[in-house]
């Protein structure tokens, strides 16, 4: 806990290690079903190119699996392949019985068409949380494979005991990966659950505005420092999905990861915080496994 002057105390929020308590949970469980000969759950994950947070990002899914117990497989492409070969792969991967769910890893090559990718994918092995069906039982309330990052979230402000009931969330950025489901799974009537959203976007006027009417403040547009404190009311709950390298010539890998919140300005109005990194993004790794489990019991398609 960390007190600026004539500020508000806050809370980091330690995504870091809620993720890992979430594996230990997982792991347990891995181990139970192994023991009563259950089939060990297995995530394969496709990498298109040379991304390097796409490398950083599968390269830690892939060590995950090894805590938790799964079997995974990698399997990488240069971004020269052909949009009918990435699909003939996903189909490979639909059918084979020994993958329980898979992940295709985006962004991909421009001549390949993302949404064409995720629809390619089989709904029960959708990990990723992308599917058209996935979304649509989300928004529906019926049992689905969640989308990671925005189930990540709403498993913080869980596991923290967080107040959701009638408060007024403010979502900036309205992608379908996070912003646009977080902003349904926070209105849906459940715990946490239950409030009253905004979702704000490049053409919201008077967004600075709308943002200091905010209870719970989710930052994920990908625009490195882009909420400063005069858009945060005192005691707001302050969530940070973004992930942008920035250049920095002090650090050894010449980059730095920078969130879509400016943290110094606006970490002492704040009543609880996520830092970059070791916020959001280790949950979101974390919820994957989660969703590889639930599809490896078959959980939402039986």
């Amino acid at each position: 806990m960390t007190t600026a002057p004539d500020a508000t105390t806050y809370r980091l929020i330690d995504g870091k290690q809620t993720a890992e308590d979430i594996k230990v949970e997982i792991a347990a469980e891995v181990a139970e079903r192994k023991a009563a000969g259950h089939k060990t759950p297995h995530l394969a994950a496709i990498l298109v190119g040379h991304d390097g947070g796409s490398e950083t990002y599968v390269r830690n899914k892939v060590l995950a699996c090894e805590r938790v117990g799964f079997e995974s497989t990698l399997l990488r492409y240069e971004d020269s392949i052909t949009e009918a070969e990435l699909l003939a792969k996903v189909a490979e991967l639909n059918e084979d019985p020994q993958i329980d769910g898979f992940i295709v890893q985006l962004p991909l090559p421009r001549h390949i068409d993302t949404n064409k990718v995720i629809e390619a994918v089989r709904p029960d092995k959708d990990v990723d949380g992308f599917h058209p069906m996935n979304i649509g039982r989300m928004v529906a309330g019926l049992p689905a494979l969640l989308p990671a990052t925005p189930s990540g979230i709403v498993e913080l402000l869980r596991r923290y005991r967080l107040p959701t009931d009638g408060k007024h969330c403010v979502v900036i950025g309205r992608s379908n990966i996070v912003g646009t489901p977080v902003s349904i799974l926070l209105a849906k009537n459940l715990e946490p659950g239950n409030c009253t959203v905004t979702l704000c976007h490049s053409r919201t006027q008077n967004l600075p505005e709308i943002a200091r009417t905010a209870d719970i403040l989710v930052a994920a547009l990908g625009r490195p420092g882009f909420v400063t404190a005069d858009m945060v009311k005192p005691g707001a709950v302050v969530i940070d999905v973004g992930t942008t390298r920035v250049e920095d010539a002090s650090r050894k890998a010449g980059w730095a990861l920078k969130g879509d919140v400016n943290f110094d300005e606006v970490a002492p109005l704040a009543s609880y915080i996520t830092p970059v990194p070791g916020g959001v993004g280790p949950m979101t790794i974390a919820m994957l496994l989660l969703n590889t489990l639930r599809a490896a019991k078959r959980e939402v398609y039986g």
